[in-house]
C-alpha cells in the first residue's frame, strides 16, 4: 500500500481533520468519500451504507434508550436512596466511603450501561462526602470515582456491548451475562486496595449505621434496587429485547422519579430529555461514520488480510489474545473507546473467529480492554471528567488512579487466560458457546 494510494490518502485525511478539532464521526465519513472519488467508486454509497446501518440496525435504539434512563436516574432521588443503601451495608468498615463508592457503582452499573453517566452521576456526589472535613485527599476521591465508573458498562447493561454486537453479530444477552463476574472481579480488586490504603493511610471508620434502620433504608431504596432486576429479568426471561430492556428502563426511571419519589420537576426533566439527545446525536454520528468507514476498510480486503497474515505467523489463541490486549490498551492511550470498537475491532474479528476464539469471550476482554482506556493517560476520557467535577490538577489523579488501573490490568488477565471465568454464567443460561 503506497503512500499515495486512495486508502493511505483516505487515512491522512481522517487523522488530520481529527487534529484539527473536526468531531471523529465526521472525519471518517470525509474520508470514506474521499477514498471513494479516488477509487473511481460511487461516492453515494457512503450514504447508503450510513443509511442502511443507522435505520435497519434496531439494536442501535438501546443506546439512546440506556442514555436516556441514566440521566432520569440522576436527577430524581433514585441515586441519594441508593447511596444511602450502600452507606448502611458497606460504610461501617475502614475506608468505609471508598467501599460506597465502589459499591455504588456496581448497583448504577446494572442500570444505565455508561461509564460517563456514572462518573457524572454519582460521582460528584462521592466526591463531596468523601472530601467532606478532609476524610479523603481530593485527588484520592477522584481517581477512585474514576476508577470504580470503569464498571459501570461491563455489569449489564452495557452500552459498549451493544455495539460490539453490532459489528460482531454476537448475541447481546449473552454479552451481558458474561460481563457479570468481570465486573464484580474488577470491584474486588478496587476493594483489595482500598482496604490496604484504609489502613496504610488511616482513612476514617464511619459511624456504623444502626442495625435497627436498615431494613427502613432497603426499603426506601427497593424501587431503585429493582430497576437491575426489571431490566434483565425481562431480557433473560424473553419478555423482552434488549432493545425493548433499555425503552422499560427509561419508563421505569421516569415513573419512579416522577409518581413514586416525585422529585423531578418539568424543567428538570426537558434538561435531561436535551442532555440524552445531545449525546446520542454525538454517539451516533460516530457510528455513522464507522459504518462508512468500515466500508472502504472491507474494499480494501484489510480484515482478510490481517487474518491471512496472523494465522501465517501461526498464532496460538493466547498468544492472539496477549496481542490483542497489548494493542487495545495503548490504543485506548490515545483514542475514544467508541472509535475503536467500531473501527479496529472488526478488524480482528475474523483472525478471532479463525483461530476458534468464542466471540462473546473476546467481547467481553475487549470492552474490559477499552474500559481500561478511560482511566489510561495521557487521554483517558473518565480522568478528565474528574478533574472538572473534583476541580484537582490532573497529575495528582493520574498519580493515585494507577493502583486501581494495576490491580483491574490483572484482573483483565484472568479474564484473558480463563475464558470459564466469563462464560460460566451465559453456559448456565443455555449458552453453547
Amino acid at each position: 500500500m503506497s503512500f499515495a494510494s486512495p486508502f493511505s490518502l483516505s487515512l491522512v485525511t481522517i487523522t488530520a481533520l481529527a487534529f484539527l478539532g473536526l468531531p471523529i464521526g465526521h472525519a471518517m465519513i470525509a474520508g470514506s468519500i474521499l477514498y471513494l472519488m479516488l477509487a473511481g467508486l460511487d461516492m453515494g454509497t457512503a450514504a447508503e451504507q450510513l443509511l442502511n446501518g443507522m435505520y435497519f440496525n434496531y439494536i442501535i435504539l438501546a443506546v439512546p434508550l440506556f442514555i436516556l434512563a441514566a440521566e432520569l436516574m440522576n436527577i430524581g432521588s433514585m441515586t441519594d436512596r441508593l447511596m444511602a443503601f450502600c452507606n448502611a451495608v458497606v460504610g461501617r468498615f475502614r475506608g468505609g466511603l471508598a467501599h460506597v463508592n465502589i459499591l455504588q457503582s456496581i448497583i448504577f452499573a446494572g442500570m444505565s450501561g455508561s461509564a460517563i453517566a456514572d462518573a457524572a452521576g454519582t460521582g460528584k456526589m462521592m466526591q463531596q462526602l468523601m472530601t467532606k472535613d478532609q476524610k479523603y485527599p481530593p485527588s484520592y476521591a477522584a481517581a477512585l470515582t474514576a476508577a470504580t465508573a470503569v464498571i459501570g458498562p461491563i455489569i449489564p447493561p452495557s452500552i459498549p456491548m451493544i455495539i460490539y454486537a453490532l459489528v460482531s453479530d454476537a448475541s447481546i444477552g449473552y454479552l451481558f451475562l458474561a460481563g457479570v463476574v468481570p465486573g464484580l472481579l474488577m470491584a474486588l480488586s478496587q476493594m483489595v486496595i482500598v482496604s490496604f490504603d484504609a489502613r496504610r493511610k488511616g482513612f476514617p471508620v464511619e459511624p456504623p449505621t444502626p442495625l435497627r434502620a436498615l431494613p427502613g433504608i432497603t426499603w426506601r431504596a427497593l424501587p431503585t434496587l429493582m430497576m437491575p432486576v426489571v431490566l434483565l429479568g425481562g431480557i433473560y426471561s424473553g419478555v423482552t429485547t434488549p432493545t425493548e430492556a433499555a425503552a422499560v428502563a427509561a419508563a421505569y426511571a421516569l415513573l419512579v422519579s416522577t409518581i413514586l419519589y416525585r422529585s423531578v420537576s418539568f424543567g428538570a426533566f426537558y434538561r435531561s430529555v436535551l442532555s440524552s439527545a445531545r449525546t446520542s446525536a454525538s454517539i451516533g454520528m460516530l457510528i455513522a461514520g464507522a459504518l462508512v468507514f468500515n466500508y472502504v476498510v472491507t474494499v480494501e480486503n484489510i480484515p482478510q488480510a490481517l487474518s491471512a497474515f496472523l494465522t501465517a505467523r501461526d498464532l496460538s489463541p493466547t498468544g492472539f489474545l496477549i496481542i490483542v490486549n497489548i494493542v487495545l490498551l495503548l490504543l485506548g492511550c490515545l483514542l475514544e473507546g467508541t472509535t475503536i470498537l467500531l473501527v479496529v475491532v472488526p478488524v480482528l474479528i475474523p483472525t478471532a473467529q479463525a483461530l476458534g476464539i468464542d466471540m462473546v469471550h473476546f467481547g467481553v476482554m475487549v470492552v474490559v480492554n477499552i474500559m481500561l482506556g478511560l482511566i489510561t493517560p495521557p487521554y483517558g476520557l473518565l480522568l478528565f471528567v474528574m478533574t472538572r467535577i473534583a476541580n484537582v490538577p490532573l497529575r495528582k489523579i493520574v498519580r493515585d488512579v494507577l493502583p486501581f488501573l494495576w490491580a483491574m490490568v490483572g484482573s483483565l488477565g484472568l479474564i484473558t487466560f480463563f475464558p470459564d471465568l466469563v462464560l460460566w454464567l451465559p453456559r448456565l443460561l443455555g449458552y453453547g458457546g
